[in-house]
């Protein structure tokens, strides 16, 4: 005679499983409030740039616009130069972001797929650089580019930045990911180092790709103090810079059309970000962190 014997569950755990939405309903909750605290004040400056500037300044201050008006993006037209600045933005936040898509991909697999001696110890000397502040080295870098006469030029805005640490790290940790056979089978069928980072590991890179590009493209749209200290005229500015200087008034700050300039500046950072983002969140779940 057999007997069975019965598996019991502990009480409670049914139905309890992390991806059920009544198993975890204040983790919900945080998430929610969370999204409503990043999400406000992109809607505040959104309602707020079609608020005329005494509505901006009454108190108690208004939420949704009384007498919406398009003043202050005629205003940002007109009166500023603003398809010079913001080609001079786009122009230095794609060649930035292009330059660190190259170089910090070439470097990253040089640490990653190439035995060299003294690999490991400048690989720390790398991310050593990342626990400098920019401040600290603003003064000798804009000295550099002054004594190499790129002030108030394109290359000036650009190649200070045209490959950074944090690129660098990236990439290296995610083409760690990537298997060593692969990298030595190619190796074998002939193929030199520049083919196999072009043919074999660069397609396989795409998630870290789209990551770097969103974050350089995001850090360079948004620099305020180098082209602050670089460009010396007018035709030179980017959004940023333009849009702070020409806000102010003579006798105060004019929030309409800063607040109008910066849903203009916010717009591409949204266009890059969604047209990469399924890459963006695969990159960062998938690139390693081991060293």
């Amino acid at each position: 005679m057999t007997t069975t014997a019965s598996t019991t569950k502990p009480r409670g755990t049914e139905g309890s499983h992390l991806g059920e939405p009544q198993a975890r309903p204040w983790i919900y909750a945080v998430l929610g409030v969370g999204l409503v605290l990043v999400v406000t004040p992109f809607i505040w400056m959104l309602l707020g740039s079609f608020k005329s500037e005494g509505e901006l300044r009454a108190n108690p201050p208004t939420w949704w616009p009384q007498a919406p008006t398009l003043d202050n993006f005629r205003e940002l037209f007109t009166r500023l130069d603003f398809v010079q600045f913001f080609t001079n933005s786009i122009v230095v936040a794609l060649a930035v972001t292009l330059g660190n898509l190259l170089f910090c991909s070439m470097l990253g697999y040089a640490f990653a797929k190439i035995d060299f001696w003294g690999r490991t110890w400048l690989f720390r000397l790398v991310l050593a650089t990342l626990m400098i502040p920019g401040m600290v080295t603003l003064v000798p870098l804009f000295v550099l580019v002054s004594n190499l006469g790129m002030v108030n030029t394109y290359f000036g805005l650009i190649l200070p930045f045209l490959a950074g640490p944090f690129g660098v790290f990236l990439m290296r940790q995610f083409m760690q990911g990537i298997p060593d056979e692969l990298v030595d089978a190619a190796r074998v069928d002939g193929a030199g180092e520049l083919r196999i980072f072009w043919r074999v590991v660069m397609p396989l890179c795409k998630p870290a790709l789209a990551t770097l590009a969103i974050l350089t493209f995001l850090g360079s749209w948004n620099n305020f103090l180098w082209p602050l200290v670089v460009a010396s005229t007018e035709d030179m500015y980017t959004l940023p810079v333009a849009l702070a200087l020409y806000s102010v008034g003579q006798n105060a700050t004019q929030y309409g059309l800063l607040l109008a300039g910066s849903v203009v500046v916010v717009v591409p950072v949204l266009v890059v970000f969604l047209a990469l983002q399924r890459h963006f969140v695969q990159g960062l779940a998938t690139t390693g962190l081991k060293t």
